[in-house]
């Protein structure tokens, strides 16, 4: 260990540092970066929190930490200790004006840190992923996951709801096993990796009445869109004696509080990040709600008229473009309700006003987005459920437990499922959903 003077002063975090104004004070991190002007050095420091520059004239600290610090390599851990001055042209609103360092670990020069301040390609920086969090961009976006992940806990927490944990290895999927991970369990039998834990928290969600899950779900989806993952978290409520309405008022709420709290406490990160934050100032509930076959009749509008180069078939699924321009209509999440029974889940409920229309809604997030959140209300007859489950060739024995749910007090009931990096993405305004978690999984990187 290596130290050019130490001090006694209060241990701080970036963070903090608007409550330390004219006071003396020690941080803990990593050197970010280091800039000289002759007998000026400015190194920019970050612990986590945030990052600050520091200010060294060589005539104002002993020499020795001068020069150490004009030698340190980047990302080296050090204690830095220094006297807090406000000044509005700094990034973070603050400067540091530093009067000792000791040095925790210093990287070598002849192994520097492989990420600098030039561009790197993708690829480098994913075989990277564990030394690319560092920088202050990756670091703001991993701040904001958390806190949508807290706000998202936090809403059904604080509305009466139960939190109930669904197993990951299950005997069979909700809807088929075609985009499943497979693998071996005891006694020769195959369990697979969870899609989602809908199926679980219905039952339940009739033990309790208001229930979520919040967990990992896995998906063998050969895509390589900017919107897909093949390990990502979802968090899924599900309420007894509720149907359609009762969800998209739900859904509305639970994603207004969620950006609420980012803005709360994130505005600083969001500028990091380069989101403009006046676009999430206008995501607040009531949401816009359109049918399918108003939606369908708006492409189509669009086509006709050039906007879109794609004709959009009735009856069928709305693929990105369409779900981008849709939601491009509007300056909130559009809620997108009563698709075509045929295309969607075997356990959702018919319309009973038009029963080739399912009781189903899909979130539409702004500016190109896609679905964050899908649900509907489930099927509760058990007669219409197993045949349902049938008419999917679903193997019926796996799904007994499942039909004793509509055997025994089925009630009405619905639900949803929200994937946090999709929000992430939105919320931040990412390109590509590989920066909303720490270390992504996809169709060709599961290193590191």
């Amino acid at each position: 260990m290596e130290t050019a003077g130490t001090t006694s002063a209060p241990l701080a975090t970036i963070a903090s540092l608007a409550q330390h104004d004219g006071q003396t004070v020690t941080l803990r991190g990593w050197l970010y970066n280091l800039r000289s002007s002759g007998k000026l050095l400015f190194p920019t420091f970050r612990d986590g929190t945030g990052t600050i520059q520091g200010i060294v004239p060589k005539a104002a600290v002993p020499e020795a930490l001068f020069n150490t610090l004009k030698e340190l390599q980047l990302e080296s851990s050090l204690m830095v200790t220094g006297k807090v001055r406000a000044d509005a042209r700094a990034p973070s609103g603050f400067e540091l004006d530093v009067e000792s360092l000791e040095v925790i670990s210093a990287v070598s020069a002849d192994q520097p840190f492989p990420i600098t301040l030039k561009e790197h390609g993708v690829d480098f920086l994913m075989e990277h992923r564990h030394l690319w969090v560092r920088t202050p961009r990756q670091s703001a976006i991993l701040r904001v996951r958390a806190t949508i992940m807290r706000a998202a806990a936090e809403y059904f927490d604080t509305n009466g709801f139960i939190r109930t944990d669904p197993p990951i290895l299950t005997p069979n999927a909700c809807e088929g096993t075609s985009e499943l991970f497979e693998m071996d369990y005891f006694d020769n039998d195959k369990a697979y990796l969870t899609q989602s834990g809908q199926l679980y928290i219905e039952a339940t969600a009739l033990a309790l009445g208001k229930v979520y899950s919040f967990g990992p779900t896995f998906r063998a989806e050969k895509s390589k869109t900017r919107r897909h993952l093949t390990e990502f978290w979802m968090i899924e409520p599900e309420i007894a004696f509720a149907g359609l309405d009762d969800l998209l008022e739900l859904a509305e709420n639970f994603l207004s509080h969620i950006v609420a709290r980012v803005l709360e406490s994130h505005r600083g990160d969001l500028t990091v990040i380069g989101r403009d934050a006046t676009k999430l100032e206008a995501i607040k509930a009531p949401f816009p709600r359109i049918s399918y076959d108003e939606a369908h009749a708006m492409l189509e509008d669009a086509f006709s008229k050039g906007l879109i180069e794609t004709q959009h078939k009735a009856g069928d699924d709305f693929g990105s473009p369409d779900e981008t321009y849709i939601s491009s209509q509007f300056d909130r999440p559009v809620m997108v309700h009563r698709y075509p029974a045929a295309i969607k889940a075997f356990y959702m409920q018919p319309d009973p006003a038009d029963p080739t229309r399912a009781l189903c809604v899909d979130v539409l997030a702004p500016e190109g987005y896609g679905e964050i959140i899908g649900g509907s209300q489930r099927v509760d007859s058990y007669d219409l459920l197993k045949r349902r489950i049938e008419e999917h060739n679903l193997p019926l024995a796996a799904f007994e437990w499942y039909l004793d749910l509509r055997r025994y007090g089925s009630v009405p009931h619905a639900g949803f499922g929200m994937g946090i990096e999709r929000v992430v993405a939105w919320i931040c305004g990412l390109d590509h959903v590989r920066e909303t978690i720490p270390f992504a999984r996809t169709l060709n990187r599961i290193y590191p």
